[in-house]
């Protein structure tokens, strides 16, 4: 069982469905609503639990019923939430989500989550002695995640950094990443290269980065710098949100499989992932992804 840290944002995501995206200043009338525990680093940590990881989470939640509600959120799968920090006269961090079709977008307003600090990372310092593999978005300070890769640094502990919401990355912090999982566009961000072809940017840190690339899979690097494809698993997608972070947190669970199974295993569960609703809703169990690729002709 790996022991997974993961250190990020915890969100109630607050979600509408419509047939089409309002234009601006018009006023649609949607199908449905509903609520879902989410937030990048949430999402993962239950991603990751699910299948079979002990996962320690390390953020922060506001004094609000919303913050109650997600701490008990992440507790009922298993999540240990010692470090889950509650925050006094603030409000947790939302995510507001725009369903149309199986697309979604989505305006996040990080409350609790923006004042995660690098105290915060100090503090918890015996948990990245203690991990296996330590994961990182982009969801809260970023100060606080180059806190978190010295330490990753200094416990020689593996780091995947999702980088998201994307943008610019220094040099020294990209050269404590073990892993960095941007899409496309965020890769073109983090490097500031958004002219640049992809394959030339992963080409220039090989081993470094894996692309993830929707229903067509994911792309990375070997340590010498061949490029490889892990293809995505057919399925019919309901909402595609949360998907990233499936990948991201089954990556983390299997990281010690190995960058090409750990990636076919994430991209089985991504998969899954988008056939039920919510970002958390559709993540599957261990049991659930077995039996997925028994039926795909492979075991996990």
């Amino acid at each position: 069982m790996a022991k997974v840290l993961v250190v990020g944002s915890i969100n109630m995501d607050l979600v509408a469905q419509v047939g089409q995206y309002p234009r601006l200043g018009e006023t649609l009338l949607g199908s449905h609503f509903a609520t879902y525990h989410g937030g990048k680093g949430a999402n993962q940590a239950v991603a990751a639990a699910r299948l079979g990881a002990q996962v320690t989470m390390l953020g922060r939640v506001g004094d609000d019923a919303f913050g109650q509600q997600l701490l008990a959120g992440l507790q009922a799968e298993g999540v240990d939430t010692r470090w889950v920090l509650p925050t006094a006269n603030s409000a947790s961090g939302i995510a507001l989500i725009t369903l149309a079709g199986s697309d979604n977008s989505i305006i996040v307003v990080p409350g609790a989550n923006a004042l995660l600090t690098p105290a915060d990372i100090v503090a918890a310092e015996a948990e990245f002695a203690a991990a296996d593999v330590i994961v990182a978005q982009l969801e809260t300070p970023l100060a606080t995640i180059e806190q978190v890769a010295a330490l990753a640094s200094k416990w020689g502990k593996p780091l995947l950094l999702n980088p998201a919401p994307a943008q610019p990355l220094s040099a020294e912090l990209l050269a404590q990443v073990s892993l960095l999982t941007p899409n496309e566009f965020e890769l073109g961000v983090v490097f500031e290269r958004p002219e640049a072809e992809w394959q030339a940017v992963l080409a220039s840190q090989p081993g470094r980065i894996l692309m993830t690339a929707g229903a067509a899979g994911a792309w990375f690097t070997t340590p010498e710098g061949k490029l490889q494809q892990q293809t995505s698993f057919p399925v019919e997608a309901v909402d595609t949100t949360g998907a990233g972070d499936t990948f991201n947190g089954a990556l983390a669970a299997f990281w010690a499989q190995g960058l090409p199974a750990a990636a076919r295993l994430a991209c089985a569960a991504a998969a899954l992932s988008v056939t039920r609703a919510g970002a958390q809703g559709g993540m599957p169990t261990l049991a659930q992804l077995q039996a997925f690729l028994a039926v795909q002709g492979g075991a996990a």
